[in-house]
């Protein structure tokens, strides 16, 4: 059975850090495609960065530059460097992967960490 569990996430001044983590149970992030996605109160759930089983990144314009996704393979963990951070940063973070199951793909989600930047 996979789980995604998150972490790190809390409350943080504009222009702080925090790193969150995704540690994964019952599948190899290292041989998928692992998405960070945030959601604000009363607005849609949006990618905030990938990293694929290759290694390659990917991130939303409004984070490029201030966020880094990184994965130890070793601790089968994904992280969410943020850095610079902004009021409009504040979201429930989500880890999340697609896998292919039988005839379909499946996704997974973890439970989702708070992360609120005030200013």
């Amino acid at each position: 059975q996979v789980q995604l569990v998150e972490s790190g996430g809390g409350l943080v001044q504009a222009g702080g850090s925090l790193r969150l983590s995704c540690a994964a149970s019952g599948i190899i992030l290292s041989a998928n495609t692992m998405n960070w996605y945030r959601q604000a109160p009363g607005k849609q759930r949006d990618l905030v960065a990938l990293i694929s089983s290759g290694g390659s990144t990917n991130y939303a314009d409004s984070v490029m530059g201030r966020f880094l996704i990184s994965r130890d393979n070793t601790k089968n963990t994904v992280y969410l460097q943020m850095i610079n951070m902004k009021p409009e940063d504040t979201a429930v973070y989500y880890c999340n992967t697609n896998r292919y199951e039988g005839s379909r793909w499946r996704e997974y989600w973890g439970q989702g960490t708070q992360v609120t930047v005030s200013s």
